[in-house]
């Protein structure tokens, strides 16, 4: 029972302590005058009672009430009843300004009035929550008052304080104030249920779902809520409501629903809070940075932006959504039938309120379902200690990663709820009953509302009928103050004063009578709390179980048995599986119970491999378990690793807890403390079980019965232990205590000793646990592993400063220390642990510690001399002739990187991450190791990339997958297209690495071009390395570089003039080279400039040189174009336009130019000496090739000097103050160019400028055909080529050229002279401004054959004076060429295109090896293959080379001459001029013809191979620029687009890409032809040879290797004559060369063929050894990645070749090369397809094709890894273009074919023969037919078949006669069963069984000829 109303009192306005317009309350009376002992009276009422402030108001308002709740110091809530009414009373303000006139203002401002309100409050305090009987209790007194009734106030305020009802239980009460009232109280059935009346409701009216929702997750997750209103009762209502949802939790933090102005700074508490304030006081919440405010009059929540809610995890928050519109607006679901039902108004107000309550305890007991299965009992008696396992719960229902779940567990509310509903025994409530008997229902339920919707409605009824358990009261009778009087003058009359002697009369008389009266006892009752069923393992986040689970805890279970069985082979097999499967929950519980198991059977003692392997295991399982172990699994471990062990020797174990100590969740205090509960709990149940035994082992069968077969759970013993505790006498309840209180003594022992053992690290003196960042609670910890024996062999590398051990070590033990401490006196105190242990556990502590350290060192020192892992050994590499080893093998990992074959992605296991060595050689960079799959572990994995193709070094470190060290490594990326990931094992020591890294660089950048391996290959390898012995005495080294500068200029000497250069020895060489290097001469220092000069190093006569230089090849191909001859000049014919010009035969015109140049015959060399200077580096414009057809000639030079150029194109006729020399020059410049034009035939023969006559030279109109046909599409070229970047390929310009550069073909292209004068646009006007426009429009229409209309407006002369194409285009940079005019006599034009700058390439070609070679995978969209090579713009730059070729290529054909004028002229230049040889030209499509131009255009013509390789130090900077690449690729493109126009194949192009940068060869060395003759290197290859091994020139090496083997070949090669290719060149015709991205794993780059030889020895050696076992599988897996393709999948050919060679070498004959065999049957080949009958459909078809450019571009398209269909698909054809029979008689068979023969009829002599084939083909027995009438001999694959095979025309018959068993003939036949028919075409080899049949087929044979 409790007081209704435990304080009356009446509060009323201060007069006397009035601030400047604040007003105050004060106390008038209270009632009882004493504080009750049980409730002291709450302080600072006076302020509730008028929140916004105590204020005079001048008219009179309604009286008002509300209820505030007060929160006292032990957290009870009083709830403040508070009735305002107004009094009158006369003005204050009035009678103070009568007083004190004086002081006041002259004027008043405001007129106040003369009576003024004042309020009067009358409050109860209660610690009940009544509102509506404090509202009628209240009001009943003010109705005494106003309406004056007769009642005694003395009375009713009496029998109000002194009214006592029950506070639960479902009773009513009637209770009257003995004013003529009755009031019945009813009170709610159980008291631990909120009552909400219908507030719930209003709050949901008011606010909506959506925001209620935020509100109540907020209030879960302890933020702060701030109600406005302008109602108090609305804010008291909404912060009731809010706590009514949240149960069974409770709030306990601050709670204020009404806070009254004055303590506005509340708000701006740390803490979480519900608080209420009126609107009033809006402004003042405005400024409030992480308050959610909710305005109940809006409907508004606002959250601020700092503040996140966690709202409830999907899909509860969906459904609670749904079911809450379900019970508010019932409507909504049928809103859209077409029918809607007649009814569906939602409940009334107060079963609403009840039904949303429903709503959120269904919440509630979905999200705390199996609760109880996660408390911990620590300690029953003297009451119950309980705990929470949260990471257990939260781990069986798979919500680890809920923020909200989690927030919420570990929450204020939480923990109360644990303590309120934790113990077992208590009386229980609605939500116990729903969370453990409703659970299953719930779970079935969940997915269909309507079902939740009736289990909702039925929580609904009973909440409701816990508020209203009488129904029926309608026994109200309470009296309202009359509505006049309220008004009228008596209310004038003050409030009362009461008599206090009554009422507390009233008080003592009713408390004495409570005394008496006997106590109303009603038994709560109490009982076990019921579980619920236990958490199943409940699926994962997803909602999926792990996949084929089954399977994997199966491999789990092997591998561990394999392990125990000592089958470790097994084992490592199973291992990577095992690992993987870790990753699953399921399997690391299988592998914990697996391995107890084996704990149980006394297998803990292990040795070496078995405690490594199971070390790993563990680890690998702790691995991915969170700091929290939410499953558990570090938890089942514990005793594991402390089982565990493998002897050491000297009585040491080591224990497998030295070996798992890396993970975070070890430093965990949660984990400590779950873990420490859960044993304490499981020794308490077993002390209980004890005791029961001991007890009532008598009836044991009663209680197994009552088990249902099942173990009794801790809490059930607990439940009936609290039960029985009050019938336990005194002692047994102490001895109880006594012993529970020690079991969780000797438990607190166990694990402080537990815990020193994961915490202290192996090798004390490296505290590993402080270095990651500690014990202080952690949160991340590396999870690295150390297995095995690493734990102990590589402790050393750990960490180098051992200066400090003993500090350290101390510092290890005292970390450890105060962790262990500070779980001792966390969970000591939770439970219970009396002082005296605690005392004595703290001493025992710092000794077990110690004690443990003592232990591990031994062990540690032991460990230490373990033997170190088995490791697989290291392969070496095979080595090239003359390569040696720098540094051996280092064992490194091989990282994958971002291709995905290797990684096993695309299918097949994974090749890497492989473990191997890296080796260094003087040429390469070599890994070579086994993958660390076992399944592929046998293959072998080989990466290496020349050490001179290295572009890009970085540092990384890695976390190898298997040891989890994160490791230092290296990334190493090489412009062959290569990426190296590796990652150095432990045993590298680091300053190893580091040596390694240097000597990388050393040899990468040796400090000049002959510390390369081209020079360097065999000799001693530690001369590139040791340069220790450099002299470090800087003044010495001056004085020996000026001692050593003459001997070097003889050395060069040497090296140049002797013809017959012999190289010293190689020992000889040696000394001399590191003299060299000692001295660090380098010939490319900076010698002053005479001295450069390479007469003055020239002993012996230029003549030699010059000879010399004439066998070069430059010469050869002048000759055969006719460019001019080296005889004397007297006997020169004057007629010869050219002349070699030996102008720079010693380098000094230009430098980068060869020695021998061609120049126009009328040119002297002294005008080339001065012209020279205008062009950059002195390249000056030369010729380099003539069309033989129209004799228009292609020349090169470079970009002219930024002063040239004006002076180039200044008009002569400027005047001039003087002849200046530039002028001079000039008009030198303009000569040149006319005297190429003059060269021209069609120029010449025009005989002078102005006339008409000479137009018509033979030559021209021969090529008219082919001029009307070519002529538009140069138009067209020339607007794409000249376009701006971003121009489409098609239109020329945007501005007023768009409508006349119409293309029209030329009918005639010639032109009178007389056109000449007529002032013409000039090519672009050179003013070029970035815009198009700018551009003369007549360039285009020129061009393109239109005429330009006159300039004095009459009708253009064009219909008969076309306008004249330019004699001479210059292709100039558009850069290159503002500012100049061109004078209009001129006959040249200059075509200003973009060129891409060498930035531009070395940029391009970075990102396009990361697109090929990304050095990781990545998912992101972006960065994806495809987009990585566009943004490369490698294509881009490809289309932009091919279309300036072409262009130079059409007007070439077109018959005018072309100069490339671009940068340097030794880049892009280059590129152009090469392919528009190669593409003019077939001769520079064979294979002399392609070296050939390379060694022109390139090598002479001085491309700077050293520089853009960066292949020194100096050019390290300059970065790798592949100029040469990019040419090479364009090649590529042009031969994927003509393969049959090369005699080379794909593999020759990417033989040299490869070779180029490898330094393998010295071809590509050096940056032009002087210094290579500088050096010795050009003429020393004709010197004969002292080691043949060593190719010095890779063209020697192609062509020996091109003898042996056809790889180079391209079989397709099938030319036509003259054919000018056209290739096209945009993007989409371009693909991605697969140089750049294939690979070869199983052997590295197959560039060099030695390797390949000595592997396919070392591969066959190996695999006779393996013959000897089992039956071996003919079928062999290629994988793309790992095999070399064209190795084990060759092309028809190619292995029809290979066979024949091996069949050759079996029998012993000789074989012949294959090109000759390969020619002999291309002759066949042409006569064999006229003579048979049915050929093939793929040569009929290449014989068809009229080989038209287009058609043979994309005829038959045979690549060459594909495999043939027939050997005829490559043969020749230029025999017979067409595919008519051979003239002559037509064949036979022809005339035959319309009769079908058959059977019987025409066989006049049938047998078998064996037949020889064609050349490649063997002997085969045939059935052979002789048909008299067809007169022909048929042959059949057998007698029964109906195909003829083929056919021998006896017209073609010329002789039968006995012939001679050849080669691979049928074996056991005597010699005179052979004999040979002689057709004209071949002569046909056969052999019958036996003479006598031989003898019947040739007279057979015979007759048939002699009858015709």
């Amino acid at each position: 029972m409790a007081r209704l109303a435990d304080y009356y009192l009446v509060v009323t306005y201060d007069l006397d302590k009035r601030a400047e317009g604040e007003g105050q309350g004060r106390i008038l009376q209270r009632f009882p005058e004493k504080d009750w002992e049980d409730s002291p009276f709450p302080q600072g009422i006076e302020l509730f009672c008028q929140p916004s402030g105590w204020q005079l108001v001048p008219e009179r308002q309604p009286a008002s009430f509300f209820v505030a709740v007060l929160t006292d110091i032990n957290s009870e809530r009083h709830y403040c009843a508070c009735f305002t009414f107004w009094e009158g009373l006369d003005n204050p303000q009035l009678q103070k300004a009568a007083g004190e006139v004086d002081e006041a203002d002259d004027e008043l401002t405001v007129v106040q009035p003369a009576k003024v309100f004042a309020p009067k409050s009358l409050v109860l305090v209660s610690r009940l929550d009544h509102t509506e009987v404090f509202r009628n209790c209240l009001g009943l007194i003010y109705t005494v008052h106003v309406d004056g009734l007769t009642v005694p106030m003395e009375t009713v305020v009496g029998n109000l304080l002194t009214c006592v009802i029950p506070i639960a239980g479902g009773s009513q009460r009637t209770i009257t104030l003995g004013a003529g009232d009755r009031q019945v109280i009813q009170t709610p059935i159980d008291d631990a249920l909120p009552v909400s009346g219908s507030t719930v409701a209003q709050l949901f009216r008011q606010l909506g779902i959506v925001n209620v929702l935020y509100l109540f997750c907020a209030a879960l997750t302890e933020h702060k809520i701030l109600f406005l209103s302008s109602s108090y009762q609305r804010l008291t209502d909404a912060c009731r409501g809010l706590l009514a949802i949240m149960f069974p939790l409770k709030y306990s933090f601050t709670y204020v629903p009404i806070l009254p102005g004055k303590l506005l700074e509340v708000l701006s508490t740390p803490t979480p809070f519900i608080i209420g304030v009126n609107s009033f006081f809006r402004s003042e919440t405005q400024e409030l940075l992480d308050v959610i405010i909710a305005d109940l009059d809006g409907g508004t929540v606002t959250i601020p932006e700092c503040v996140h809610i966690s709202l409830l995890p999907e899909p509860l928050l969906q459904q609670t959504q749904t079911l809450l519109s379900m019970v508010l607006d019932p409507e909504l679901e049928v809103a859209d039938h077409a029918f809607p039902p007649l009814s569906t108004q939602p409940s009334a107000l107060k079963i609403q309120d009840k039904e949303i309550r429903g709503v959120f305890l269904w919440l509630f007991a979905r999200l705390f379902q199996g609760y109880r299965w996660c408390l911990h009992i620590i300690r029953i008696h003297p009451e119950p200690v309980i705990r929470f396992h949260k990471a257990a719960f939260l781990g069986q229902r798979s919500l680890t990663e809920d923020d909200f779940l989690m927030k919420v567990l570990d929450g204020m509310a939480f923990a109360g709820f644990v303590s309120e509903r934790g113990p077992p025994y208590r009386a229980t409530d609605l939500f116990d009953d729903l969370v453990a008997n409703h659970v299953e229902r719930i779970r079935q339920e969940e997915t269909c509302p309507h079902k939740v919707m009736n289990h909702v409605k039925e929580l609904a009824e009973k909440l409701f009928k816990n508020e209203n358990p009488y129904p029926a009261v309608a026994m109200h009778k309470v009296q309202r103050p009359s509505e006049n009087s309220q008004n009228n003058a008596r209310s004038q009359t003050p409030f009362p004063m009461l008599d206090e002697v009554t009422v507390e009369l009233f008080i003592d008389h009713a408390a004495a009578k409570l005394k008496t009266a006997p106590p109303v006892v009603k038994a709560e009752l109490m009982g076990m709390v019921p579980s619920g069923p236990p958490l199943g393992d409940t699926v994962d986040r997803n909602g999926n179980v792990m996949a084929n689970s089954a399977r994997r805890l199966e491999v789990v279970r092997n591998c561990i048995t394999y392990i125990f069985e000592n089958k470790m082979l097994e084992a490592k097999k199973l291992m990577p599986a095992v690992l993987r499967a870790l990753k699953g929950r399921a399997a690391r519980v299988c592998l914990t119970q697996e391995l107890n198991q084996h704990v149980l059977q006394n297998r803990a003692v292990l040795d070496d491999q078995q405690f490594d392997y199971i070390v790993r295991m563990m680890n690998c399982t702790l691995q991915d378990c969170s700091h929290i172990d939410e499953h558990g699994i570090a938890a089942a471990l514990l005793p594991l690793v402390t089982a565990f062990c493998r002897k050491m020797g000297a009585g040491i174990t080591q224990f497998a807890y030295s070996c798992v100590q890396e993970h975070m969740v070890w430093a965990t205090m949660q984990f400590w403390e779950a873990m420490f509960y859960t044993d304490v709990q499981s020794h308490i149940r077993a002390l209980y079980l004890e005791t029961e035994e001991g007890e009532q082992h008598n009836n044991h069968d009663e209680r197994d019965g009552l088990g249902d077969g099942r173990e009794i759970s801790a809490l059930e013993l607990a439940s009936e232990q609290s039960r029985l505790w009050p019938t336990l006498s005194k002692e047994l309840q102490t001895e109880r205590v006594q012993k529970e209180e020690s079991t969780v003594f000797s438990q607190a022992i166990h694990y402080a000793n537990r815990m020193s053992y994961l915490l202290l690290p192996l090798d004390t003196s490296k505290n590993r646990m402080l270095r990651s960042t500690g014990l202080v609670d952690v949160e991340s910890v590396s999870n690295s592993y150390v297995t095995n024996s690493i734990a102990g062999s590589m402790a050393e590398s750990y960490d180098t400063e051992s200066g400090f051990e003993d500090a350290e070590s101390s510092d290890v033990a005292n970390s450890v220390v105060r962790f262990i401490n500070r779980f001792v006196d966390k969970v000591c105190n939770e439970s219970g642990v009396t002082n005296e242990h605690l005392k004595a556990l703290h001493t025992m502590i710092p000794d077990i510690v110690q004690m443990h350290i003592e232990t591990l060192d031994a062990v540690h020192r032991e460990s230490k001399r373990l033997p170190p892992i088995q490791k697989p050994k290291l392969l070496r590499p095979t080595l090239l002739p003359g390569e040696e080893l720098v540094m051996d093998g280092m064992r490194v990992h091989l990282i994958p990187d971002g291709r995905e074959e290797a990684m096993g992605l695309m299918g097949g296991p994974p090749l890497l991450p492989a473990e191997g060595a890296i080796f260094l050689t003087t040429y390469r960079l070599i890994f070579k190791g086994t993958p660390n799959d076992p399944l592929v572990g046998e293959q072998v994995v080989t990466r290496s990339f020349p050490i001179a193709s290295l572009t890009k070094e970085k540092r990384i470190s890695v976390t190898l997958p298997m040891d989890q060290f994160i490791q230092e490594g290296l990334q190493l990326r090489s412009c062959t297209f290569q990426l190296m990931k590796i990652a150095f094992d432990e045993e590298v020591a680091s300053d190893l690495a580091e040596i390694f890294r240097k000597h990388m660089h050393k040899l990468r950048y040796p400090q000049h071009v002959q510390g390369t391996f081209a020079f360097t290959v065999g000799q001693c390898g530690k001369m590139v390395v040791e340069h220790k012995t450099k002299d470090k005495n800087q003044s010495l080294k001056t004085l020996s570089k000026n001692l050593v500068k003459s001997a070097k200029r003889t050395i060069g000497r040497q090296y140049v003039t002797r013809k017959k250069y012999s190289p010293p020895t190689w020992e000889n060489r040696s000394s001399f080279q590191s003299e060299l290097d000692e001295d660090e001469i380098s010939v490319s220092e900076e010698v002053d400039q005479s001295s450069l000069t390479l007469s003055s190093t020239m002993r012996s006569s230029d003549r030699q040189t010059m000879s010399n230089v004439v066998e070069r090849a430059c010469c050869r191909d002048y000759q055969r174009l006719g460019l001019g001859t080296l005889s004397n000049s007297l006997t020169r014919s004057k007629n010869e336009p050219f002349r070699i010009s030996t102008v720079n035969r010693i380098y000094t015109v230009c430098r980068s130019y060869p020695g021998l140049l061609i120049v126009p015959q009328s040119i002297p060399d002294t005008t080339i000496q001065r012209i020279c200077r205008c062009y950059r580096q002195n390249r000056f414009p030369v010729v380099c090739w003539r069309n033989p057809r129209t004799k228009g000639v292609l020349l090169r030079s470079a970009g002219l000097h930024a002063k040239g150029v004006v002076g180039f194109f200044k008009s002569p006729n400027t005047p001039a103050s003087g002849p200046s020399q530039a002028d001079s020059i000039s008009l030198e410049q303009e000569k040149y160019l006319q005297a190429i034009i003059s060269s021209m035939p069609s120029y010449s023969e025009s005989s002078g400028r102005n006339t008409l006559s000479g137009f018509t030279s033979t030559h021209m109109s021969t090529s008219d055909s082919s001029d009307k046909l070519r002529q538009p599409k140069i138009g067209a070229l020339m607007k794409q080529v000249m376009g701006a970047k971003e121009e489409a390929p098609g239109n020329f310009s945007r501005g007023a050229l768009g409508q006349r550069a119409k293309v029209i073909s030329l009918s005639q292209p010639k032109v009178s002279g007389k056109a000449r004068n007529t002032p013409r646009g000039k090519w672009g006007s050179i003013r070029g401004s970035g815009r198009l426009s700018a551009y003369n429009p007549d360039v285009g229409t020129r061009l393109a054959g239109k005429e330009s209309p006159q300039p004095n407006g009459g009708p253009s002369e064009a219909l008969f004076l076309r306008q004249q194409k330019a004699y001479l285009y210059i292709i100039g940079d558009k850069a290159q060429l503002k500012g100049g005019k061109q004078d209009s006599f001129q006959q040249w034009e200059v075509v200003p295109i973009e060129v891409c700058d060498v930035r531009q390439v070395k940029n391009s070609f970075k990102k396009l090896m990361k697109a090929c070679v990304p050095s990781s995978s990545t998912s992101d969209p972006n960065m994806s293959f495809l987009r990585c090579l566009e943004e490369s713009e490698w294509m881009a730059l490809l289309h932009r080379v091919l279309q300036v070729s072409v262009l130079v290529v059409e007007l070439l054909d077109s018959g005018s001459s072309v100069m490339v004028s671009l940068e340097d002229g030794w880049d892009v230049t280059t590129q152009v001029v090469s392919l528009v040889q190669l593409l003019s030209d077939p001769y520079y499509r064979t294979f002399d013809g392609f070296r050939l131009l390379v060694e022109k255009e390139w090598l002479s013509f001085g491309h700077r191979f050293s520089h853009r390789g960066a292949q020194t130090l100096g050019s390290q900077n300059s970065g790798f620029t592949p100029v040469f690449l990019q040419f090479l690729d364009c090649v590529h493109q042009i031969h994927l687009q003509f393969p049959m126009e090369f005699e080379f194949s794909q593999y020759y192009l990417k033989f040299l890409a490869y070779h180029y940068v490898s330094n393998r060869f010295r071809t590509f060395l050096l940056d032009s032809d002087y210094e290579r003759i500088e050096l010795g290197v050009l003429y020393e290859e004709k010197g004969e040879r002292k080691s043949p091994q060593v190719c010095k020139s890779v063209w020697d090496y192609i062509d020996r290797l091109n003898k042996k083997t056809p790889v180079f070949y391209n079989y397709m090669f099938s030319p036509e004559d003259e054919e000018v290719l056209r290739p096209y060149t945009f993007n989409s015709n371009l693909k991605v060369w697969d140089f750049y991205m294939e690979e070869t794993l199983s052997e590295g780059p197959s560039y060099d063929w030695e390797l390949r030889d000595q592997q396919e020895r070392t591969a066959e050696e190996t695999l006779d050894k393996a013959d000897c076992g089992g039956p071996k599988s003919q079928r062999h897996i290629v994988w793309p990645c790992y095999d070399s393709l064209s190795k084990v999948v060759p092309d028809a050919i190619t292995k029809l070749l290979q066979d024949l060679q091996s069949l050759e070498a079996e029998l012993g004959q000789t074989s012949e090369k294959w090109k000759d065999t390969w020619d002999k049957i291309k002759a066949a080949q042409r006569t064999e397809s006229k003579l048979e009958s049915k050929p093939s459909f793929s040569s009929s078809l290449l014989m068809s094709s009229n080989l038209s450019h287009q058609r043979r571009s994309q005829g038959v398209y045979l690549q060459e890894s594909g495999v043939g269909s027939s050997i005829n698909l490559a043969m020749d054809h230029e025999t017979s273009a067409t595919s008519t029979p051979v003239a002559g008689r037509p064949s036979t068979s022809t005339l035959y074919s319309q009769f079908q023969s058959t059977e019987s009829e025409n066989r006049s002599f049938e047998g078998i023969l064996f037949k020889k084939g064609a050349l490649l083909k063997p002997w085969k027995p045939r059935w052979f037919v002789l048909d008299k009438t067809k007169h022909q001999l048929r042959y059949y694959e057998s007698r029964q078949d109906k195909e003829c095979k083929g056919v021998i025309e006896l017209a073609d018959v010329e002789s039968v006669i006995p012939g001679t068993p050849t080669m691979g003939a049928p074996k056991n036949i005597e010699e005179k069963a052979f004999f040979d028919l002689k057709t004209t075409k071949r002569v046909y080899n056969f052999c019958a069984q036996d003479s006598q049949k031989a003898q019947l087929w040739m007279d057979s044979v015979q007759s048939c000829l002699s009858d015709a």
